[in-house]
Order: structure tokens, then C-alpha cells, then sequence
């Protein structure tokens, strides 16, 4: 996976280091405030869907973040996308395909197949109403949480490129109806809501500003998202968990050649300009160029992720003059040492950093477990559903076929651990060089 660099989103948040004797101070600049954590350490973590999420794309980045960028919650995670799914295919399967893996926190993004691609009409709302609020009971009687998903959107230039009943403002409009009832359902449960539809809509709305119409957030042909678009809908999910996205903070004393870190990095030296660092909490990395939908560099300036979720800090203070080079890995930018002293977001301003590789290590872990997933449930679990009559043959079948689901299963499980042993410790250094 090739990663390369834009310069992202300033923020930071304030930090108090006990061991020194002064505050990090926080830019004007905060981050909005998640909703309460949803995660537990431990959690088990279902990610629901139609084609959209069978296309691995934003269930890959959200797994890569919780492995990665949260590795202290230690979450296991399963995807269970089935192309063409509406909420009420899923009601009829999740018993037999998604309980029995006992998840306690599942996901769920439904409406894009449930609107029928036409107008809204109020025997469509109740269509999908009724199943969804079934799901999220279902999954409260086995005592899980439901992070409750908008459906996203069609894309206002490839959608209606092509013979369309309808255009993409009317489908759209279908669809935000849709996402009002996933927020009432989410509302009147006490659940956590995603809007994967108005951040997806946002984004593509700014990014067509300024890319063009034919820049496309709603995929290639209008309904399935690239890279682009699947980042947004990972970050509508994931801030809906109520992550918070502060991944660390290295502060650096230039006058006294000190250096300290937190969040699951670690000083390994130190020295007037340069700290050696180890780090097992990962910032997310992104690739492709800054046109391109098929990466997700190009959606950043129109998402808040970086904002929100990817905030690895770098403070230095006592520096000797008005400015200073910054060099991580093979990337070097320049800072007003004013700035450098409230803080700068290295993973935002270091697209092509020393995480790049260890990143695109994980990423390919993660798509080897999703591709078994949806092998393992598609081709097999999903079956067992048709020999579960009362006869005394299927009764009998009954004790093999869950002994083929606890293989199928723990083969799922040594995936994941092997997506776990992915995030190794990086080890990477900083240079800091006053500028004049």
C-alpha cells in the first residue's frame, strides 16, 4: 500500500506532562467533543451491512483503527456484509448468523437497497422501520449495544450517469427520510446513532466544490463508494462509538535536550533536536493522491477525521528562534516555534510518515480475516438456517453443524490474532532543527 503526503488539519488538545513543571497548552482549535465511549475492553464488535459494507472497505478501516489506533481495548471484530442485504433480509438471519458469535457491540448500515431507488413514500418508511427496530431489539435481549447507520448516499454526477427511475436529489432525499427513522429507532432505544448520511453528504458536497462534479464520494457507479467515500462512512461509525481520537502527545524540552511521551509511545533517547521514539499505538495513514477517489488522501480536507479522530501531538518548547524544521522519517516541514510550542498534529501534517509500512501490514491482515469472513458466513453459516426443522434427521444434523461453525469460527479467531500480531512497535525518530 503506498502512502503518500498532504498536509492535513492543525489541532491539538491540552496535555498536562506531571514530571515537568509546565502545561501543554491547547490551540483555538479543539476537537468536537464524541459522544460517550461505547467500547469496552474486550468488546466483540459485529459491523452489519449490504454490498456496501460486503465491499470490505469501510468494515477494513474501522477493524484497522480499533486494532491500531486503540490497541489498549483489545477488540475483536467481525463483518458480516451481504451484497444486495435490506434490514429486513438481515432480521431473518441474524439468529442463526450473527448471534451465535456473541457479539456486544454491532453496527449496522441498512436503507440504501430498502428505499427501492425511488421516490419516498411512507409504506417505504415502514418497510424499513419495522425490521430495524426488531434488529436492535434482538441484539438489547442478547445484551449488546447497536450503533444505529444511516444509509449513505447516491453520488450526484456517477448515480445519474446512468438510466435512473429517479435522480440522485430525489433518491437522496429518499434516503435522508431513511436515516431520520434510523435516528428515531436509535433515539427511542437509547442507542448510539451513526450519520453516515449527512457526513457522507457533507463531504461530498464541499469535495465537489472543489474537485469538480465528477470527483465522486458515491463511487464509480454512484451507489458503492471508493476509498473516499468508505472513509467517511468508517469515521461516521466510528465517532459514534464515541472514540475520541487523542492517540498520544511527545513533548520535547529543546533547550534541555528532554523529551517525554504518553498514549503508548516511549522515549528511547533524547538529545538537543532528535528523539528516538518507540511507539505501539499507531496514528491511521492514508494513500493515493489528492484527485483521486480510489485513496483516501483526497477526501481529507472535506472529512474531520484528522480533527476528530488521528491526533498524535508534537509540542516543543524553549526552542532558540522564531521557527524550526521538523523532520519525521523522510518527510521535513518547517514550524513557527510559536506554533510548535501549543502543538502540531503529526498525523496530520507527516502524511508520508514512519508509520506508513507497519500500517499497510495491518490493512492487508485485516482484508485476509474479511475475506474469510464473508466466505465462512455466505457460503456456509448462512445454510445451517434451511436444516433447522424438527425432524428427527435435522435434529440429528444439528450437533455437526455447529461443530463445523466452531471450526469456521476458530479459524475467524486465529485471523484475528494474526491481524493483533500485526501492530508491532514501531520504532521512529524525530529531528528538530531551529531554522535560523
Amino acid at each position: 500500500m503506498r502512502m503518500t503526503k498532504r498536509s492535513g488539519a492543525l489541532l491539538v488538545v491540552s496535555a498536562l506532562l506531571t514530571s515537568w513543571s509546565w502545561v501543554v497548552p491547547a490551540t483555538a482549535a479543539e476537537a468536537k467533543q464524541p459522544a460517550k465511549l461505547v467500547l469496552k475492553k474486550g468488546d466483540r464488535v459485529a459491523i452489519v451491512g449490504d454490498s456496501i459494507t460486503e465491499q470490505k472497505l469501510y468494515s477494513k478501516f474501522m477493524e484497522v483503527y480499533l486494532l491500531a489506533c486503540v490497541p489498549e481495548l483489545e477488540l475483536k471484530v467481525m463483518q458480516f456484509g451481504w451484497g444486495g442485504e435490506t434490514a429486513g433480509g438481515f432480521a431473518g438471519r441474524m439468529d442463526n448468523d450473527l448471534l451465535p458469535w456473541r457479539p456486544s457491540v454491532v453496527t449496522t448500515c441498512y436503507g440504501m437497497n430498502d428505499g427501492r431507488y425511488t421516490k419516498y413514500t411512507d409504506a417505504i418508511g415502514q418497510a424499513y422501520e419495522g425490521p430495524m427496530r426488531r434488529i436492535v431489539e434482538r441484539v438489547k435481549k442478547a445484551s449488546g449495544t447497536v450503533v444505529v447507520g444511516a444509509p449513505g448516499v447516491v453520488d450526484s454526477h456517477t448515480y445519474d450517469a446512468r438510466p435512473r427511475q429517479h435522480p440522485s436529489a430525489v433518491y437522496n432525499e429518499n434516503l435522508k427520510q431513511l436515516a431520520s427513522i434510523a435516528a428515531k429507532i436509535a433515539k427511542d432505544n437509547d442507542m448510539p446513532f451513526a450519520d453516515v448520511h449527512g457526513d457522507m453528504m457533507s463531504a461530498m458536497t464541499k469535495a465537489k466544490a472543489a474537485l469538480g462534479e465528477k470527483y465522486h464520494v458515491g463511487g464509480g457507479d454512484g451507489i458503492h463508494p471508493s476509498d473516499n467515500g468508505q472513509l467517511v462512512m468508517a469515521y461516521a461509525f466510528l465517532r459514534a462509538m464515541g472514540l475520541d481520537g487523542d492517540l498520544g502527545t511527545i513533548a520535547v524540552d529543546y533547550a534541555a535536550g528532554k523529551a517525554e511521551a504518553s498514549g503508548g509511545h516511549k522515549v528511547l533517547a533524547a538529545e538537543k533536536g532528535a528523539v528516538e521514539l518507540e511507539s505501539g499505538r499507531y496514528p491511521f495513514c492514508f494513500w493515493g493522491d489528492e484527485k483521486s477517489p480510489g485513496g483516501t488522501v483526497s477526501i481529507l480536507p472535506f472529512v474531520p477525521f484528522q480533527q476528530d479522530l488521528n491526533r498524535l501531538r508534537l509540542v516543543v518548547r524553549n526552542l532558540p528562534g522564531a521557527k524550526a524544521k521538523v523532520q519525521w522519517g523522510k518527510q521535513a516541514k518547517e514550524f513557527p516555534a510559536e506554533e510548535l510550542a501549543k502543538g502540531i498534529n503529526l498525523a496530520a501534517e507527516f502524511l508520508d510518515n514512519p508509520f506508513a509500512a507497519a500500517f499497510g501490514k495491518v490493512v492487508d491482515a485485516v482484508g485476509r480475516k474479511q475475506a474469510f469472513e464473508t466466505r465462512a458466513i455466505k457460503s456456509m453459516i448462512t445454510s445451517f438456517r434451511q436444516f433447522a426443522g424438527s425432524s428427527p434427521e435435522e435434529k440429528e444434523l444439528a450437533p455437526l453443524l455447529d461443530a463445523v461453525r466452531d471450526k469456521l469460527l476458530k479459524m475467524q479467531d486465529k485471523l484475528a490474532e494474526q491481524a493483533r500480531a500485526a501492530v508491532q512497535p514501531v520504532r521512529h525518530k524525530l529531528v528538530i532543527t531551529p531554522a535560523d
